[in-house]
């Protein structure tokens, strides 16, 4: 479902949300992001970036506005068919990781392609091909158990980007990563939203992370803000 002619990737319109108790954490919030559009937001500790991609990616419903994925409402959707948008058109990586310890390695990064009921042949090649993108060619047939919590968090980017989503939303994806790994996995991210038209929003803490993006913005109570550098 490729985005209506001129229609942003992901679009907010007036957001809000408060948190258990009343606490707002942001309102009025405004966001386009275009296809081949790579996004850094930043800010401080609890001000709500986690929330932010969880209401994107249909996880959780805002108080107030808008999100629309590709020019669809995700308030008119069902939850179905908002599991359905998920699944196709938007890649997550979790902070938590939410890698499946039952599985193989080159199971849970073809999970989204199994889910999208792709060949079994043909997933399993995307998946080996992620896993040599992220440094861990080799280890397909291995555990989650038998790997370190930065070899985890490179499965859970392999499997975001395994099925190419048209939105990759990124919690803290080089969080658990050392710099010269968290520079290969920065510009994998590039290169999947330049060759795909695809669009990425990452949340992070990191100015590494962050110089990689096309825009820095800051997430206050005030809504989203463009980082003033000078």
């Amino acid at each position: 479902m490729p985005s209506p002619a001129g229609a942003p990737l992901v679009r907010l319109s007036g957001l809000s949300k408060s948190v258990p108790g009343g606490r707002r954490l942001f309102e009025g919030l405004e966001l386009r992001l275009e296809p081949g559009e790579f996004v850094a937001v930043m800010g401080e500790s609890g001000v709500g970036k986690s929330t932010l991609l969880n209401l994107i990616g249909g996880l959780d419903v805002a108080d107030a506005g808008e999100v629309e994925i590709e020019g669809v409402a995700l308030s008119r959707l069902t939850d179905d068919a908002r599991t359905r948008l998920r699944r196709d058109r938007i890649g997550f990586v979790f902070q938590a990781f939410h890698i499946l310890p039952h599985l193989t390695l080159a199971q849970n990064i073809a999970l989204p392609l199994v889910l999208q009921r792709r060949p079994a042949a043909e997933a399993l090649a995307r998946a080996r091909e992620m896993l040599a993108a992220v440094g861990l060619d080799g280890r397909a047939e291995d555990y989650p158990q038998q790997l370190s919590g930065g070899e985890l968090q490179r499965i859970a980017i392999a499997r975001a980007l395994a099925h190419r989503p048209a939105v990759i939303l990124a919690d803290e994806p080089t969080g658990n990563l050392d710099p010269e790994t968290a520079e290969k996995v920065l510009a994998l991210f590039e290169g999947e939203v330049r060759r795909a038209g695809a669009g990425a929003i990452l949340v992070t803490h990191s100015e590494a992370a962050a110089a990689a993006a096309d825009r820095v913005l800051r997430l206050t109570s005030r809504g989203l803000e463009a980082r003033d550098d000078g």
